[in-house]
């Protein structure tokens, strides 16, 4: 089974947002040599894969997500020769990269929407959509209308985000002849793939109707899910495809609509993954958790797609300050997301526990109010924590003088030292990278309770959501593999979970899988994932 899954099923990704990861030239602000420099923190730390964020031309409105140059990178962050050393040295480590691939705006900067707001007769006019008269659409950030006049012409262009983020016009051929040269450009230099920003957006109702939905602020790209946005990505599977060297498309559909979501999967010829946003949503509740994971597996079971799993990013707060600060809670997220079956995504510095800094008024950079997220990763415990030179360009999160990459290395039990463990053993253990997945039924209501299991290897996990212990029993001698607080690791499990604990447990000897519990709905996912029929990229129509 494992000889003919893609790479992506089985890795572990580590996201990289480049301002704030390192400084190699002492101006506050990160880079991509910076990165290089640190590509061995992603080794000690076990990942497979790296996205990093746009380090495209920007002016930077919108966090370097509106470019003014999709070739090039912007003098910030390096040089296409810096991005060609960072690349050809994480392949040596045996990591994969990823980049942004932004494609339904660009910067209102770019010479194509300069040349289109040029003249209406330009050559770029209708690079970009532009109408008379505007409708109800409401934009992301601004909460104000996603239409803004040109005073030359007296005509309107659409923005779903900052009126500095003009919308292209994906109807038009030649803007998607351009954009499939902006994806060859960066496989011809190596890359393995793509994250593709707002990945449903890039399709716009073509009667340009109001939307009801628009009449109460709700911006139009939170809901945009149109059949044109399907058919773009189709072409640009086929394109990725044609490349040797397996590469992906993970897709950001920020739609809170799993059902939609998964639609984005296509017949096996869109996304290869499609980023799972409920958890980011999620607070620390089991029945919230056990609703998550439920819809996730029953919606993508059916049909053979491969799900993600996220508990932080650069659009949200860390996971850590969600859950009220605690540290406790933390580590058991991070159990469960190295252990549910899928790929999962994590987001620099939640190895080291990190909460959200404290961002002033005077302070504020981002115009969607992300910064507290965004902060500077602290490498060593004196201040100024591996930044050297100018101040970084935001405040570092609490507590770097601890939640530091150097201090956490040398903690047995700390965050970096679970995070690594966890990720040890899910690679040692094919059963926790594409192994089966079923409920462990008859648990307190407050524990969260999960099956893998592979050709007779079998794993479960317990989390416990509650602030009191809770006793457990599961059938069989198990061994306890990793506990969120470190403590009892290889000794034998006893049924006691403490609070806010999560441990992962290996049985003692092999049993039939024809012994498991009875059938639950993510079993009859399990199921449902067999009977469709494992292609070359481990799926019925799925990649």
């Amino acid at each position: 089974m494992d000889d003919v899954q893609p790479w992506w099923k089985k890795a572990v990704f580590y996201q990289i947002y480049p301002r704030s990861f390192a400084d190699s030239t002492g101006d506050g602000v990160g880079d991509l040599d910076g990165i290089r420099q640190h590509l061995d923190h992603l080794v000690d730390l076990g990942v497979d894969a790296v996205w990093v964020s746009p380090f495209y031309p920007s002016p930077m409105c919108d966090g370097g997500y509106d470019i003014s140059d999709y070739c090039d990178v912007d003098p910030t962050f390096g040089t296409l020769g810096h991005f060609d050393r960072l690349l050809a040295e994480a392949h040596d480590r045996g990591l994969r990269l990823i980049v942004d691939w932004v494609p339904n705006h660009t910067s209102d900067q770019h010479p194509w929407f300069q040349d289109s707001i040029s003249s209406t007769a330009s050559a770029h006019r209708d690079w970009y959509i532009w109408r008379d008269e505007p409708n109800n659409w409401r934009a992301a950030f601004t909460k104000g209308s996603a239409w803004t006049l040109d005073e030359r012409s007296q005509q309107y262009y659409l923005h779903f985000f900052l009126p500095q983020q003009p919308d292209l016009n994906w109807v038009n051929d030649e803007v998607v002849h351009a954009m499939h040269g902006v994806l060859r450009f960066w496989l011809d230099r190596g890359v393995d793939g793509f994250r593709i920003d707002v990945a449903h957006c890039v399709g716009k109702d073509p009667t340009f109707s109001d939307d009801p939905r628009c009449l109460a602020g709700e911006p139009i790209a939170s809901f945009n899910d149109q059949p044109r946005s399907h058919e773009v990505l189709r072409g640009v599977r086929s394109l990725v495809d044609t490349y040797p060297n397996d590469g992906m498309i993970v897709g950001e559909v920020n739609i809170r609509s799993t059902t939609a979501v998964v639609r984005y999967y296509g017949s096996g010829d869109e996304l290869n993954l499609t980023f799972n946003f409920p958890p980011l949503d999620a607070p620390w509740d089991a029945i919230v958790w056990q609703s998550v994971i439920n819809e996730v597996h029953e919606k993508l079971g059916g049909s053979g797609a491969w799900p993600t799993w996220v508990l932080s990013n650069h659009d949200n707060q860390r996971h850590r300050t969600r859950y009220g600060g605690s540290l406790e809670r933390a580590w058991s997220a991070a159990v469960l997301l190295l252990t549910l079956r899928g790929t999962p995504f994590l987001f620099q510095g939640e190895e080291l526990g990190l909460e959200d800094a404290v961002i002033e008024p005077d302070e504020v950079v981002d115009p969607g109010g992300r910064d507290g997220a965004r902060a500077p990763i602290p490498w060593t415990p004196q201040a100024p924590h591996g930044w050297d030179g100018d101040a970084p360009w935001l405040p570092f999160p609490p507590d770097p003088e601890r939640h530091n990459a150097e201090s956490e290395k040398q903690d047995d039990r700390s965050t970096f030292a679970l995070y690594s463990r966890l990720i040890e053993v899910r690679r040692a253990n094919a059963a926790l990278q594409l192994g089966d997945f079923d409920d462990v039924e008859g648990m307190p209501h407050d524990v969260i309770a999960f099956r893998r299991s592979l050709d007779g290897d079998e794993w479960v996990t317990l989390v416990n959501f509650a602030d009191a212990t809770r006793d457990v029993a599961l059938d069989g001698t198990w061994s306890v593999a990793v506990t969120s607080d470190r403590s009892g690791e290889g000794e034998r499990f006893d049924g006691h979970l403490l609070p806010d604990q999560a441990v992962l447990l290996h049985r003692v000897g092999r049993r039939d899988d024809s012994t498991c519990s009875a059938a639950t709905p993510r079993s009859r996912w399990r199921a449902a994932t067999r009977s469709s029929g494992c292609s070359r990229t481990g799926s019925a129509g799925f990649g």
